[in-house]
């Protein structure tokens, strides 16, 4: 364990963006009032859209009781019938299953009665002078706005929210259903329509309403927070991680995150899932939370390239996160679905291919990875079945191959491969971006958070195992599959994968010295997984030096081209490594830089890092192929 220099807050400070933000409701009053009155004329319609979740009639009262607008109208009244909309999300549902759906491809003005929204629109049309405020998800369909304010919410607010009872799902009254349902109707239903509405309406916002800390409202400039998103893909950045507790969550986190020690553990963290976690405008020393989506919604190419966004769209591919059982226990014994099994019953075009890279682990440690050699399949299915139906534990270790894990071991998990982290692991896990598609096949007979047990879709993981992963297979293609690639300077750069099945690949360098990157036209993600502090700078000084602090992942987007990543501070003199992960497209050199005989200090220093467990002799010499 090491002291904590973890940076919970990143953001990315807007270039002259200082007077661009306001917080509270009289500032934010004021500067509306002012943006109204600058208009000189006799009516300004404004148009407050809101992203689902949105508590939209507090928002309505505060700036009602400031403008006093001539006319306040609700896009809700306008909505179709709670019982018209439940049949129209119903079939991407699941039916009963707690955590399933299919993905939906509706769009928000299904959700509206076309003669509600006339007569709204009517009596918009009746006033002559004056502020008229339309409020809502969905509000810009009753009028055309003279002003747009874009009251935005990030996801993980909104899960708090459904934790707390304090938000409903689109179109319907429900808070008081169960948190896990309400998530299941917005990952499948609710966030697919209304990022559908949002896209176009980016280019449009004259202001955007940062309400997620309802206590302390932020009020910033359209054209200030784009400005923002263009800047954001010159640089390297961080999206900001939240972290949640599991049932099988440690404590490895809490001293190397510098988390709240009086929670009973911490299981995940999302660290790089630009489709759930939130993205810090720095304007002066404010700052505003917009869901880190946004960015990609608004520069797909700057930020991915154009080969990674030509095949995936304006969705972010790649997924770093983190999964602590250091003190805990073991993951679910699970399988992910194989591409044909996810498109056809889920919806997703891609799959959850994905891998552990070991950051920590105690004495003991291991990983369930494969099938043993000689395993019966249906034996196996009949003490699974046996087991779901509580009659029996089901003996995982006399089905799943348990390979020994260690500091900077890296096993590769590609869908269709039963597998899970044991007990006293810390894992950073790269991945493809799907991250809800896990089928739990057993779950070591223990309850959830919540004191019920935690769904089993047994069914789902028997017609994903691939049967023939088995010992032998498993370890010659999954587990430490090290390649050497090149060395330089100070640095040396390793393939670790991923398998080929997977369309992640992921390089380590080991560095005492600047190391040389490029991102060859493509977005890169990197977690310092060795070393406290190191330097990303630009060679032709395009963008400002930028810290990386141990265990933080962070972004190098497409357009940002060559960068170099050096040890800094403390780190300066000692073995750091990066783990880094790319879409692979065929564009990405072999190795960092010229290949070249390692330095006399590089090999000393690695030496020294090796004999004291810094590097590990198996990550320095246990390399195989990943073919």
């Amino acid at each position: 364990m090491r002291n904590s220099n973890y940076d919970k807050f990143p953001f990315v400070q807007v270039p002259g963006g200082e007077a661009a933000c306001v917080n509270g409701w009289d500032d934010i009053a004021t500067r509306l009032g002012r943006a109204i009155s600058q208009r000189a004329t006799k009516k300004t319609v404004a148009v407050l859209e809101c992203y689902v979740g949105v508590d939209e009639l507090a928002i309505a009262r505060e700036i009602q009781s400031r403008l006093e607008p001539a006319l306040v109208l609700h896009a809700r009244d306008a909505l179709s019938g709670p019982e018209s909309i439940d049949e129209l999300v119903a079939p991407f549902l699941g039916g009963d299953d707690p955590v399933f759906g299919f993905l939906c491809g509706l769009t928000l003005p299904q959700f509206f009665d076309e003669d509600k929204l006339a007569e709204l629109r009517a009596r918009i049309a009746q006033v002559k002078q004056g502020v008229v405020l339309v409020v809502g998800c969905g509000a810009s369909l009753l009028a055309e706005p003279d002003i747009l304010i874009y009251a935005d919410l990030t996801r993980w607010e909104a899960q708090h929210r459904f934790r707390r009872n304090e938000a409903s799902n689109l179109g319907v009254e429900n808070r008081t259903l169960a948190a896990n349902l309400q998530y299941k109707r917005a990952f499948f239903v609710d966030w697919r329509v209304c990022d559908r509405w949002k896209r176009p309406l980016i280019a449009k916002w004259d202001f955007v309403l940062d309400t997620n800390d309802p206590r302390s409202p932020k009020l910033a400039e359209g054209e200030a927070v784009r400005r923002g998103l263009r800047h954001a893909v010159t640089r390297p950045f961080r999206v900001v991680p939240f972290f949640d507790p599991a049932p099988w969550g440690g404590q490895w986190m809490k001293e190397v995150c510098g988390l709240d020690d009086r929670k009973e553990n911490f299981g995940w963290c999302f660290d790089c899932v630009p489709e759930e976690n939130s993205l810090l405008l720095g304007f002066g020393d404010k700052r505003i939370e917009i869901p880190s989506l946004n960015l990609v919604f608004d520069q797909p190419q700057a930020l991915l390239g154009d080969a990674v966004h030509a095949r995936f769209g304006d969705e972010f591919p790649i997924r770093f996160d983190f999964l602590d059982t250091i003190g805990g226990g073991n993951l679910s014994f699970q399988v992910h679905p194989l591409t044909e099994y996810i498109q056809q019953h889920f919806g997703m075009h891609y799959t959850q291919d994905e891998s552990y890279y070991v950051l920590d682990a105690r004495p003991g440690a291991k990983v369930y990875l494969g099938l043993k050699d000689g395993v019966n399949s249906e034996t196996m299915v009949r003490d699974l079945q046996l087991a779901h139906g509580g009659n029996t534990l089901f003996p995982a270790e006399k089905y799943a191959n348990q390979f020994p894990s260690k500091r900077h071991d890296h096993f590769l998990i590609p869908a269709g491969t039963v597998h899970c982290s044991g007990a006293d692991n810390m894992v950073l896990e790269i991945s493809a971006t799907p991250y809800i598609f896990t089928f739990k096949m057993w779950d070591w007979n223990r309850m959830g958070l919540d004191g019920k047990p935690r769904p089993i879709h047994l069914e789902h993981g028997l017609a994903s195992i691939q049967w023939d992963r088995t010992t032998a297979w498993t370890r010659r293609n999954l587990v430490n599959c090290f390649e050497p690639l090149g060395s330089g300077d100070g640095w040396r750069e390793e393939r670790t994968g991923l398998h080929e099945r997977e369309f992640i690949e992921t390089r380590r360098h080991w560095f005492t010295k600047t190391v040389p990157h490029d991102t060859c036209g493509g977005v890169n993600v990197l977690n310092l997984v060795e070393g406290s502090e190191v330097l990303v700078e630009s060679p032709a000084n395009a963008f400002e030096p930028f810290i990386v602090h141990y265990a933080e992942t962070f972004i190098i987007p497409a357009a940002v081209g060559g960068y170099t990543i050096r040890p800094h501070g403390s780190s300066v003199g000692r073995v750091c490594a990066t783990m880094k992960a790319f879409v692979r497209e065929g564009t990405q050199p072999l190795h960092a830089g010229k290949i070249q005989n390692e330095s006399d200090e590089f090999t000393m220093l690695g030496r020294k890092a090796k004999s004291s467990g810094g590097i590990g002799a198996t990550s320095m010499h246990n390399t195989k192929t990943a073919r």
